[in-house]
């Protein structure tokens, strides 16, 4: 490790800034396809429901290496233009886990208990207002944890930018790895690299969804709570979680 000089470790370190980048850029357009598909998804006209399950089949079951690389070397065979490295990644990874999230958003509001669909018909209000005003704030905090192994996934998806010259951590390891001819160093400290960014992400979606369960009022469970819990009988019975979840709807509504 004496061998990689202050240079060395500053291409490193741009590296991570790269992967940053492209994390939060590829995630932001993720998130947007996630929504808009996985709320086709359960749309009430069939041909908006085949379009989106179309959209959600090609991108799930093709490889994003491989699309990675028809975006940025086929595409402009057919439209005479061509995309930046950065770009033609940010575009393939916001495609592709956009569709994997389709999927999540899509499972969560099939969630939503019919009868909040029912107050909001009875409330006249209109598809649109039913998705908004009831049935995403209550389907959201359900997405975050699987949103959050979606964006460490992504996270270590952006490896693959490397093989289109993308300055990630991955391409700038490899260069050092070149100048100093060591291996075993150069990849322990993207590994750790990679596992400090993942963790950073984690605690920040942590934040997240306790922000979102209080929004709906779903504290969080106390430590506490459950060991008396416990102590009381080691389960709870049936008549007990049935007034908890009606409680716990009550509290929804």
């Amino acid at each position: 490790m004496s061998d990689i000089t202050w240079g060395l470790w500053e291409l490193l370190l741009k590296g991570v800034w790269i992967t940053v980048q492209l994390t939060v850029y590829s995630a932001a357009l993720g998130a947007v396809v996630a929504f808009v598909i996985g709320v086709a998804r359960t749309h009430r006209l069939w041909i908006v429901r085949f379009v989106s399950g179309a959209y959600f089949e090609i991108f799930r079951g093709t490889s994003a290496l491989i699309l990675m690389f028809w975006v940025f070397f086929v595409l402009p065979m057919g439209f005479g233009w061509q995309l930046v490295p950065m770009w033609a990644a940010v575009l393939t990874l916001g495609l592709t886990y956009g569709a994997y999230g389709s999927e999540v958003v899509r499972g969560a509001i099939a969630a939503v208990s019919p009868a909040q669909r029912e107050a909001g018909i009875a409330l006249s209000f209109s598809p649109a207002q039913q998705l908004r005003k009831i049935i995403l704030p209550q389907a959201w905090p359900g997405m975050i944890p699987p949103f959050n192994n979606l964006l460490i996934e992504l996270l270590k998806g952006t490896a693959l930018v490397s093989i289109l010259g993308v300055g990630d951590i991955t391409f700038g390891a490899s260069l050092v790895r070149n100048a100093t001819a060591q291996s075993a160093p150069v990849y322990t400290i993207i590994l750790v690299m990679y596992f400090v960014l993942a963790f950073v992400l984690t605690r920040g979606m942590r934040v997240v969804e306790r922000h979102a369960k209080a929004g709906i009022g779903q504290a969080p469970p106390k430590r506490t709570a459950m060991k008396s819990k416990l102590s009381v009988g080691g389960q709870t019975g049936p008549a007990t979680g049935t007034a908890a979840g009606a409680a716990a709807e009550g509290d929804v509504r």
